[in-house]
């Protein structure tokens, strides 16, 4: 049985996927981002399934700088349509709302909903935290942004469904494992994870992307961070189409090998069913 660990608290986003992922397997929520890639590491968990990006709000803080230090690797994608319910305690109205809890990046997503109530906001950990929050203060004056599984989770009422500002909102999640379960080369869409640090020369990361564009390799993400304070050279986190054994992407990343200090596939796995819709 697989146990897969997730940032959060049961009913948010994150355990969603992680039980649509893992139906049969358990469950480990974990306070953060660290916390859930340390359970792998140390065998706590079998696999992290972890949030990157978000169409409205964009990439998920911290994420992309944790993943390459944390020793794990990529084994799958899945795309997930986020919605949020504006929820509150039982026999509650929408006209006694005053103040609406969230995760930052809920209440970023659902700006539309805010101004029209006019309503104080206040931020916590998680969306399904907040519906929790809500539940122990027991006050009408206070609602929740959280996942339609939160309301019945915490026993709140739904004061208004589908909140999201954007319909076709959708969140990105990896999948990590302390084993490298590289996909195999099938002709099948792939998707590759690498990290990088370019020589520090001048034109280093031209240089080093230039094998991609000439050998027709789609970059569906480019990640730049610097490591410390000093001046060093910036070390760029990458995701692209193909598979590391396609002649194009095979004479893309001996390039990027000839101008970079380093080279981390960190991640080769199948492209979600949604990228192809897109």
């Amino acid at each position: 049985m697989t146990t897969a660990a997730y940032q959060g608290e049961p009913g948010s986003n994150s355990a969603t996927v992680a039980r649509a992922l893992f139906p049969e397997g358990g469950e480990l929520a974990c306070t953060n981002f660290e916390q859930a890639l340390d359970a792998v590491t140390l065998g706590a968990a079998d696999v992290a399934v972890i949030p990157v990006d978000n169409s409205a709000a964009g990439r998920v803080a911290d994420v992309h700088h944790l993943l390459p230090e944390s020793g794990l690797f990529i084994v799958a994608e899945y795309f997930h349509a986020i919605r949020f319910d504006l929820m509150g305690v039982p026999g509650s109205s929408l006209d006694q709302v005053e103040c609406v809890r969230s995760h930052v990046h809920a209440l970023g997503q659902c700006r539309k909903l805010l101004r029209e109530g006019g309503w104080r906001t206040l931020v916590s950990d998680d969306t399904a935290g907040a519906a929790r929050e809500v539940a122990e203060l027991g006050d009408p004056r206070h609602a929740a942004l959280a996942p339609p599984a939160a309301a019945a989770l915490y026993g709140l009422d739904v004061l208004r469904a589908e909140v999201e500002d954007d319909p076709d909102n959708t969140t990105r999640f990896v999948v990590l494992s302390r084993d490298a379960a590289v996909a195999p080369y099938t002709g099948e869409p792939t998707m590759t994870s690498l990290f990088f640090s370019v020589r520090n020369i001048p034109s280093a990361l031209y240089k080093a992307l230039g094998g991609f564009a000439g050998s027709g390799v789609n970059l569906t993400k480019i990640e730049s961070y610097q490591i410390g304070a000093g001046l060093n050279a910036s070390r760029f986190y990458v995701e692209i189409e193909g598979h590391p054994d396609d002649e194009g992407v095979a004479l893309a990343l001996h390039e990027l090998r000839f101008f970079s200090t380093e080279v981390r596939i960190l991640g080769v796995y199948p492209a979600h069913p949604h990228r192809l819709k897109s």
